[in-house]
Formats: structure tokens, C-alpha cells, sequence
């Protein structure tokens, strides 16, 4: 087993990995940026060095300087997280070659599964569905044109390198099609460094249905069921739950779409864990969309439903360690939801809200988990995604669990910076949420019915009040106050200036 690790990623999840590594005994150490200098997951870590100024090209996205610091702090492997270098193949074999450990899967398979269009490649191969669509990227606006003829509009264009929603833009007609494909390539350029486009027919009402895999690096392989993350923003997942409401209705499915998805996975020599993507529509069609090489920001909800601790298997697999749960060892127990609190503005169409946190408390209880990265008093940077925490719960029904859910909700204090959890306490009232009539356009019919607090003012007394309330009770308005001995509050003094 590894003796010390370096997390190469900030905010929750970089909490949630020095978590993991702390309970399993492994020294941590943590990269930042000038503007993550106080942030929560540099406090945690054994060891912290900067690795450069805000901008994530400068830091975070900066192969070298997170190999050098691994090198500089003894590091024997690099955990990557999700977002960032996570499903960057040259990262991962950057890694290799320093003689780091990639704690995900290898750059071979990053490289043949990352790229969208060679993932559909090996599904063709494997006999699993697929959306119409080109198999490679799109060499001009005249092959677009082409295809989007043949297979019918709308059409969705996207980034072969992406992911989390970018570089994606539905083109209903021939008439926006140039100025879409220009656009999408441009983006997937600077978020990517990759202009390459792909196009598919776009399917209507959709739902977004993802497995997630798990397999040693001696060639087992298991899924661990699926997950729903229909709820999304922009193509960005915003809620997502654990057994699908619709996999519920046709039990059947789950197994099919278990079966393909190892089927790609096998296909693509897949070690350590990873989700295949799927979009199914509401007769439980399936299509393979896409994988995402690395662990997903939702994973809480699986490791909820299955009991299984999907970081600690990731540590463990990359170690060398034989997978010792087999297939029908897999259970699914109860439902979990998760919602992704962000630091944006529902009614402003969802504008981050960076700033001050001049109070923040953490719901509690059975069955109730937060994944988060924030505390009282720390100002949320605008170089980075706003999310500030992931709220999941559990319960033995999903009625019962979207229940727990808003109550969880209506605990969670954050002043001084607007979020969408007022958002989160209407979505999860309504009737269509409670039947499980779930789309991946869900949320922006649902914006039609949202009613934002009346003003901001009226939002902040209310909250204020609530605090004051929970103070008088007599509990602790900031969670990152612990014994001097428990987290380690000093970070090592950086490398890179």
C-alpha cells in the first residue's frame, strides 16, 4: 500500500480523498493556488504546496508542477479527483513515467475511452447501442451538414474531448449550424485543448442513465448499478439519485444496461472505477452516450444504495490490490439523492455568486452525508466552479428519502453568498419530482414554476433569523473548528511563485 499520496484537485473532492487516505492510515498532501491559499482541503492535509497563481492553466492544469511537487514531498502516487487533469491521458502518462502511480485507470484507456468518439467506437464494437451520429470528428461545416441531414434535426454538436457539460450545443435547424459548429469548437478548444467535434441526433425528452464500473488490474470487472442524473442545467447535472426512478418501473433494464456497460468496459481494458453514460428514453430504450474515465461528483449516491466506498476501492485497485467483491455480491439497498450546492443565482439564470461565507452550518442526522469543501468565513473564488458542497441522503424509499432530503435542506445555513436551495426545496415538492416523470430538460420547464424569495432582503432576515436561532441551541456556527492536534493549519511553503 502506498505511504503518502498527493491529491492533484481542490474543493470537496480533494476533502473527500484526504478523508479517505486519513482512514486508511496513507499521508496526504495537498496542491493549491494562490487563491486556495486558507482553502478547507489545504487545512487537511499531512503537507500543502502552492503550485501557482489563480488561473487554473497556471496551477491545477499544470502537469509539470504537480508531478514536481509530488517528487518534492515524496509522493508515490497522485489521486486526480474529477475535473481538472483527471481524464487528461497525457497527465496520466506523465505520471507513469515519473514513476507516480495514476490512482484511475491507464492513460491507454483514458485515451481510448476519454475521446467520445473512439468510446462510441468500442461500444459499435461491443454490440452496444449508440446514438446516431458521426464515429469520428466532424472535419468541416459540409460533412456536418451532411450527416445532419441524413439522420434528421435537431442535432446535438459536441466536444470529443469534453465533459460536464461544455462544448455541447443543440442546432434545431440547417440554418444554425455553421455558426453553432464554429462556436462549439471554439469552446471545446479553450476548455479542452481540443477543438474537435462530434455530432449526434439529438433525442428528445431523454433520460440521462449512468453505471458505474469497477474493476482490478488483473482483468475483473463489476458494475455497481446505475444511477439518474436527469436534473441538469446547461448539460450539468444538479440532482442526481440512486436506483433510477425508471430502472424501478422496468427491473428488467437494470441488468441489460449493467451488461452493456461491461461489455464497453471490457472492450476498453478498463481498470479501477469509471461510469458509462446513458440516455434512455421513457420506454426504456437505451443508447450509450458516452464514459467518463474517473470518478464521478456523484458517487456518494452509490456508495450510499451499495455500502461500498468507491475512493477507498480506487486507492486500493491502483496498489495492485485484487477486487474481492464479485457480481453477485452487488446489492441495492434503500434510495439516496444527492443535490449539488452551488454558490449561483437560480433566478439570474443560474450566475455563480461568488464571495463571502459570513456563516455556514452543515445539516446533520441519520441518514444525511455533506461532501463539502467550504467554511465560515471563506471567500468562494471566481477562477473556479462554484460548487460548494454535495448534500446526499438516504432512506429505504425514495419517498421517504426526498423527504429526509428537504428537511436536510431546510437545516443548511450558508449567508453571505446566494445558492440554489431554495431552488432545491420547491424542485423536490413538486408533483412531477414525486411521480418520477424525469427528462434531461426537467429543469428548465421547472424554471417556468420556480418562485424565487421576493427579495434578497427578505431572504437574509429569514436566514439570519434561522441562524440565530440554531446559535441560541447552542450549536457551533463553524464546522471547521476542531482541536488544535486535528487537522494540520499551516500549509508547507510553496515551490512555485
Amino acid at each position: 500500500m502506498f505511504r503518502k499520496v498527493l491529491v492533484a484537485n481542490r474543493g470537496e473532492i480533494a476533502v473527500r480523498v484526504i478523508r479517505a487516505l486519513r482512514e486508511m492510515n496513507i499521508a496526504s498532501v495537498a496542491v493549491f493556488s494562490e487563491a486556495d491559499r486558507r482553502a478547507l482541503h489545504v487545512q487537511m492535509a499531512e503537507e500543502a504546496i502552492c503550485i501557482g497563481p489563480a488561473p487554473s492553466a497556471q496551477s491545477y492544469l499544470d502537469a509539470g508542477k504537480v508531478i514536481v511537487a509530488a517528487h518534492a514531498t515524496g509522493a508515490e502516487a497522485i489521486h486526480p479527483g474529477y475535473g481538472f487533469l483527471s481524464e487528461n491521458a497525457a497527465f496520466a502518462r506523465a505520471c507513469t513515467e515519473a514513476r507516480l502511480k495514476f490512482i484511475g485507470p491507464s492513460w491507454q484507456s483514458i485515451e481510448q475511452m476519454g475521446s467520445k468518439t473512439n468510446a462510441r467506437r468500442v461500444a459499435m464494437t461491443a454490440g452496444a447501442p449508440v446514438v446516431p451520429g458521426t464515429e469520428e470528428g466532424i472535419a468541416n461545416y459540409q460533412e456536418a451538414r451532411r450527416t445532419a441531414s441524413q439522420i434528421g434535426y435537431p442535432v446535438l454538436l459536441k466536444a470529443a474531448a469534453g465533459g460536464g457539460g461544455k462544448g455541447m450545443r443543440r442546432v434545431d435547424d440547417e440554418g444554425g449550424l455553421q455558426a453553432a459548429l464554429r462556436a462549439t469548437a471554439s469552446e471545446a478548444e479553450r476548455a479542452f485543448g481540443s477543438g474537435e467535434v462530434y455530432l449526434e441526433k439529438l433525442i428528445e425528452r431523454p433520460r440521462h442513465i449512468e453505471i458505474q464500473v469497477l474493476g482490478d488490474e488483473h482483468g475483473h470487472l463489476i458494475h455497481l448499478g446505475e444511477r439518474e442524473c436527469s436534473i441538469q442545467r446547461r448539460h450539468q447535472k444538479v440532482i442526481e439519485e440512486c436506483p433510477s426512478p425508471l430502472v424501478t418501473a422496468h427491473p428488467e433494464l437494470r441488468l441489460k444496461i449493467g451488461e452493456a456497460a461491461l461489455r464497453i468496459a471490457r472492450a476498453g481494458n478498463y481498470a479501477n472505477a469509471g461510469t458509462l453514460e446513458f440516455l434512455a428514453d421513457q420506454q426504456g430504450n437505451f443508447f450509450f452516450l458516452e464514459m467518463n474515465t474517473r470518478l464521478q461528483v456523484e458517487h456518494p449516491v452509490t456508495e450510499w444504495v451499495t455500502g461500498i466506498d468507491l475512493v477507498r476501492w480506487q486507492i486500493r485497485i491502483a496498489a495492485g490490490e485484487p477486487l474481492t467483491l464479485r457480481q453477485e455480491d452487488i446489492h441495492w439497498n434503500g434510495s439516496a439523492i444527492e443535490c449539488r450546492v452551488y454558490a449561483e443565482d437560480p433566478a439570474n439564470n443560474f450566475f455563480p455568486s461568488p464571495g463571502r461565507i459570513s456563516h455556514y452550518v452543515e445539516p446533520a442526522g441519520p441518514g444525511v452525508r455533506v461532501d463539502s469543501g467550504v467554511y465560515s468565513g471563506w471567500n468562494v473564488p471566481i477562477e473556479y466552479d462554484p460548487l460548494l458542497a454535495k448534500l446526499a441522503v438516504w432512506s429505504d424509499t425514495r419517498s421517504t428519502a426526498t423527504g429526509r432530503m428537504r428537511r436536510a435542506i431546510s437545516e443548511y445555513r450558508v449567508l453571505g453568498i446566494t445558492t440554489n436551495l431554495n431552488l432545491f426545496t420547491q424542485l423536490l415538492a413538486d408533483p412531477q419530482w414525486a411521480a418520477g416523470d424525469l427528462h434531461t430538460g426537467f429543469l428548465d420547464d421547472f424554471m417556468q414554476r420556480y418562485a424565487p424569495p421576493q427579495s434578497q432582503g427578505e431572504a437574509l432576515t429569514a436566514s439570519i433569523l434561522a441562524a440565530a436561532a440554531t446559535a441560541s441551541q447552542g450549536t457551533s456556527a463553524d464546522p471547521v473548528q476542531r482541536p488544535a492536534s486535528a487537522w494540520r493549519t499551516e500549509a508547507k511553503k510553496g515551490l512555485f511563485r
